[in-house]
């Protein structure tokens, strides 16, 4: 999942939920509602999309003050070791 979630063995709602939040990340003048129409196929609910949103928005925000702040950032080994946690258990 983490060398690429584009062919990595993972149910067909997170892979389209990536992409989505990958667009979202990336080209965000871009998005529009038809965007939410391929996760609500995939059988995404509106609340579960919100979350999803909120999740990375947060992400993204925290990134974008590390980059400017020149804060530092853990070593690879460690964000694989709580990207491994967090797939494990989630958010809660």
């Amino acid at each position: 999942m983490l060398e690429d979630w584009r062919t990595a063995p993972i149910p067909e709602k997170l892979r389209a939920m990536l992409g989505f939040l990958e667009k979202m990340t990336l080209q965000p003048e871009d998005l529009a509602p038809a965007d939410a129409v391929p996760l609500r196929a995939a059988g995404l609910s509106d609340e579960e999309i919100a979350d999803a949103i909120h999740v990375c928005a947060s992400f993204n925000l925290i990134n974008r003050l590390a980059d400017s702040m020149g804060w530092e950032l853990q070593s690879q080994a460690a964000i694989h070791r709580y990207a491994d946690t967090l797939l494990k258990m989630g958010y809660k």
